[in-house]
């Protein structure tokens, strides 16, 4: 018996996508071995008590029951509060539908604006679900690079030339892998090739609160743009709750009524109580998103100061979000290859950069998820890995 084409045809052409690392630095934690694991985005500290217990409060309340498949009217109508205070831009409750997390935002939304055969546009270096979840869509998947010697800006050239033939364009910013955000000048671009083309555009911003130089701004403040813009939110980044799997999306009307038809036979909604502490976490629980903020920011610096002066592990100083983007070229490997000398040699786990595109070929991703101490014993032994190498390659070549 076949599996369908859809679904065999999720993970795209066959090789390698670089999580073999990951998955490597798992077991050999496992297996007892000492392993300082830097390259999943989860946090190292717990979701707050105050969440919890509005969690458990809730359940205990009896909330276990069925709910509003879109969101309660409450969390929806607290998450339109935030984006609208955020934004500037008129928001309802009707604007927005609950989702099992971002990655179900991202899904529904894909679903609720694409056809079979439609191409969607995302740029590169990518979050790695992204080509995955256009294609469970049914669209087209197409990157348009975002090179390191471009500060991992869009290529606009690329975009314009594929405009004409695509549904919408899917950014994310601040970015992850890179860190970067995208500030007016680029953003401006962005919305114009929107406009001119017809674009639907989907914003993913779960990392904006972390954002450490006021660069991002989010499409749907941008002029004339709230009609054709869907925005990707969750708590998971910004509050700790990553296996809460709380996220939204926020758009017109009938995307929002489009997403809830789908919920409504797909997952069939959120548990009250987990959105009961989301409810929390939004409106009581700004001390808990500045200190996790504050927690990335120093770390982000941290990871500044341990490459300076480098010309061989060089650093893209990250504008916001939970990891550091580092160019290991001068080495002559590849981040794959790197990543897993790494692992061997040191103990220590990266992303390669490959795992997010190949304008992030030669590159790493550290997730900045560990403790201060260890974070920065870990940079340190990472530079020198990274400068050992290269002098190994002049050895070979000299």
């Amino acid at each position: 018996m076949k599996l369908s084409n859809r679904i065999l045809g999720i993970n795209g052409p066959a090789g390698s996508d670089g999580w073999e690392v990951y998955y490597r630095a798992r077991e050999m934690k496992a297996a007892g071995q000492k392993v300082i694991n830097l390259t999943v985005g989860d946090h190292d500290a717990p979701t707050d008590p105050a969440i919890i217990a509005a969690l458990a409060e809730s359940a205990a309340a009896g909330h276990t029951r069925y709910t509003a498949v879109n969101g309660t009217l409450e969390l929806r109508s607290a998450i339109a509060a935030r984006v609208q205070e955020r934004t500037g831009i008129a928001t309802t409750a009707e604007n927005v539908a609950v989702t099992n997390g971002g990655q179900a935002a991202l899904f529904s939304a894909l679903m609720a604006l694409c056809d079979t055969g439609d191409t969607a546009l995302f740029i590169d270096p990518y979050y790695a679900t992204y080509p995955g979840t256009i294609r469970a869509a049914g669209a087209i998947p197409h990157a348009i690079p975002a090179r390191p010697e471009d500060g991992f800006q869009p290529d606009f050239d690329a975009l314009e030339t594929v405009a004409p033939k695509a549904k919408l364009l899917l950014i994310n910013a601040p970015n992850n892998p890179t860190g970067v955000a995208y500030g007016p000048e680029t953003l401006g671009r962005i919305v114009e090739i929107c406009k001119k083309h017809d674009l639907w555009l989907i914003s993913d911003e779960v990392y904006d609160t972390l954002d450490w130089r006021g660069n991002f701004k989010s499409a749907r403040a941008m002029p004339d743009m709230a009609e054709r813009t869907i925005t990707l939110g969750s708590l998971s980044k910004s509050h700790v709750m990553t296996g809460f799997r709380l996220g939204w999306m926020v758009g017109p009307e009938p995307v929002a009524t489009g997403v809830m038809n789908l919920t409504t036979n797909t997952t069939y909604g959120l548990a009250a109580f987990v959105q009961q502490a989301g409810l929390y976490a939004i409106t009581k629980g700004s001390d808990i998103q500045a200190a996790n903020a504050a927690r990335y920011r120093a770390r982000a610096e941290l990871a500044v100061r341990a490459f300076e002066g480098s010309n061989i592990i060089t650093l893209t100083p990250p504008d916001g979000g939970m990891f550091a983007m580092l160019d290991a070229r001068a080495t002559g490997l590849s981040g794959q290859e790197f990543a897993h000398r790494l692992l061997d040699e040191t103990g220590i786990a990266v992303m390669p950069g490959e795992s997010f595109g190949q304008s992030a070929a030669g590159h790493v991703r550290v997730a900045l998820t560990v403790a201060n101490d260890e974070l920065a014993d870990a940079l340190q032994r990472l530079r020198a890995f990274g400068e050992a190498l290269a002098q190994e390659k002049g050895r070979k070549h000299g």
